[in-house]
């Protein structure tokens, strides 16, 4: 509204409500419909279904607008729009009038292709990707009862304030330290790398986590940044990335052994609750007390059974007794059993050698008869019986050829019924 009294001396002041009210019908009449192209940025949807997010040049330009997309066009949208999209709207410029804050009232929304700085990060990603700094296999399991924790981050990030509060709140009794550097900006990464090295080398600590708070796609660049990646994947000490609200998702997150969705959470995954701690002690020291207290019932027991025993010798040497005259029976019985068998195969035996030695002799004498028979057949008697005579020289041997005669020899001539002496007369060979 125009003040009447300033209207009427020519000097024309402006109410703050008037001359937005003024400035919104100007740019509604001029910019009624337009259409505009340009990245996303910072992009929220709200639990009303409206979404908000800002619009930058792709080509990396300072220049920056507001845009707001109510629930109506939003439900027409045909993909889900995120961080570094290169998209076109189609809308009307307007002045939200409690800030007086210049927007773009998106009517209609269409993908023009990735923003240049999202395409720089698919293609980093594919190729980290392809050298296997993201494979879930070189993870390592982050310490579970860690003694002190080490935290990346700027000194003055809220998530840093998110993480020393939740560590104090959760587990009073893990020591933290700081590796201060910046989080944003040209000079981040090569501090951030720098931050990771030195917590390397001193090796102080059983757990790092690596954190700051939400922001757009350029506000996160530094984790972003090969440098900084390569960094978390070498880095000798186990690492939690908290980056970001949940929806944010940078290469640092996909490289470090584990993701958190929040610095917050970031801290209560790295260390335990001490509640639960001391629960999960208290749990394990009642069943230690009742494994104990079992042992020392049982051993008890076998103490008084022993004792009982040892309290009545009697009854021990009484059973040793029972035990021993049990033993002598049955020594006893397996002696004459073994006596038993012992005889019936010494009869056995007895009557197998009768048998045998008949058998033999029957042999024997058969095979002497047969001799006797055969030696009878070859007596010098019977021969001389058949009328041969048995000649001898002088000196008694035997005469069995002419060739040893010779006409005067005296010979003496064994016959089957005596001797007789012949001297030789003459000497024929052969048939002569």
């Amino acid at each position: 509204m125009v003040d009447p009294a300033e209207a009427r001396s020519g000097a024309l002041v402006w109410s703050v409500a008037g001359l937005v009210q003024a400035i919104a019908d100007t740019l509604g009449a001029r910019f009624a419909a337009c259409g505009v192209r340009g990245e996303i940025a910072s992009f929220s949807r709200a639990a009303s279904g409206h979404c908000y997010f800002s619009l930058k040049d792709a080509d990396g330009a300072a220049a920056l607008i507001r845009c707001a997309m109510f629930r109506r066009a939003a439900g027409l949208l045909d993909f889900v729009p995120g961080e570094g999209q290169l998209v076109e709207l189609r809308g009307r410029l307007a002045v939200y009038e409690p800030r007086g804050e210049l927007q773009f009232v998106v009517e209609s929304m269409q993908r023009a292709g990735a923003g240049a700085l999202y395409e720089q990060f698919l293609r980093l990603q594919a190729r980290l990707a392809a050298e296997g700094l993201f494979d879930p296999v070189r993870k390592r399991p982050i310490a579970a009862f860690p003694h002190r924790l080490g935290v990346v981050t700027s000194l003055a990030a809220a998530a840093l304030r998110d993480v020393l509060t939740t560590l104090a709140r959760r587990s009073p009794q893990v020591e933290v330290i700081v590796y201060p550097s910046p989080v944003q900006g040209a000079d981040a990464p090569a501090a951030l790398v720098q931050a990771l090295e030195t917590a390397g080398r001193r090796a102080e600590v059983d757990t790092l986590i690596l954190c700051r708070g939400g922001g757009s796609l350029e506000d996160l660049w530094a984790f972003n940044d090969e440098r900084v990646v390569r960094a978390v994947a070498a880095s000798p000490i186990p690492l939690v990335c908290g980056v970001g609200h949940e929806t944010d998702v940078t290469l640092a997150d996909l490289a470090a052994d584990l993701r958190a969705p929040t610095p917050t959470a970031a801290a209560e995954l790295a260390a335990p609750e001490a509640a639960a701690c001391r629960e999960q002690l208290g749990m394990l020291a009642r069943r230690a007390q009742r494994r104990v207290r079992s042992q020392l019932d049982l051993q008890a027991q076998r103490l008084d059974t022993l004792a009982l025993r040892l309290a009545r010798p009697a009854e021990g040497l009484r059973r040793r007794e029972a035990e021993l005259v049990l033993l002598g029976t049955r020594l006893a019985r397996a002696a004459r059993r073994v006596l038993e068998r012992s005889d019936d195969r010494l009869q056995q035996l007895g009557a197998r050698l009768a048998r045998a030695g008949g058998v033999l002799r029957r042999t024997e004498a058969q095979r002497l008869a047969a001799l006797d028979d055969r030696l009878r057949a070859l007596d010098p008697q019977h021969v001389l019986e058949r009328g041969y005579a048995w000649l001898a020289d002088a000196q008694g041997r035997v005469v069995g050829s002419v060739a040893r005669l010779a006409p005067g020899d005296a010979l003496e001539a064994t016959l089957a019924d005596g001797h007789a002496t012949l001297q030789v007369e003459a000497i024929r060979r052969g048939r002569e």
